[in-house]
């Protein structure tokens, strides 16, 4: 019987170092960063510019964070693929995709508290007791997957692919 392994087995893929890495958690830190600001910013300057009640501001809230989503999503996109003086561009691999989702979800998912608090007094706008306004709350839960999910997500997507090596099978041949 004949084996089917290849002669010249593909190469091992290099781990990232340190400073690719360092360089794929600023950019995705800091937009992620810029995505919350500029939502909590909002939601603590709106009321302050229309005395309407809540029910009434609420529709430009979701229309200013969709807005802001994919602004974020445009951002992460050409952030992924924006090449470095130092580095060069950043390859996507098992380690940087790893590190895209964790290490910025450790250092800047905190980011999206300040938010919370605002939506939790949205939420209690106008109320004689406990919450009235869910949709407050569940506006911020949406912002928190597209910033913890969505926005990562699509960064580590839109990484240029590696060498090819990762993406090979056993036998040489494109998995």
């Amino acid at each position: 019987m004949v084996d089917h392994l290849p002669l010249d087995p593909a190469p091992e893929p290099t781990l990232p170092t340190r400073a690719t890495l360092a360089l794929l958690v600023g950019r995705v830190t800091t937009i992620k960063l810029g995505y919350w600001a500029a939502l909590t910013a909002f939601e603590v300057l709106v009321p302050l510019v229309d005395n309407a009640p809540f029910a009434d501001r609420f529709p430009s809230s979701v229309g200013l964070a969709v807005v802001t989503s994919f602004g974020a999503m445009v951002w992460a996109r050409r952030a992924a693929r924006a090449p470095d003086g130092v580095v060069g561009v950043l390859r996507r691999s098992i380690p940087t995709v790893a590190t895209t989702f964790a290490a910025t979800t450790v250092v800047a998912s905190p980011a999206s508290l300040p938010l919370l608090i605002v939506e939790r007094e949205r939420s209690l706008e106008g109320c004689g007791f406990g919450t009235c306004h869910v949709e407050a709350l569940v506006l911020w839960v949406a912002i928190l997957a597209v910033g913890t999910i969505v926005i990562p997500g699509l960064f580590a997507a839109s990484l240029r692919g590696g060498d090819g090596s990762r993406a090979r099978g056993r036998g040489g041949r494109a998995a």
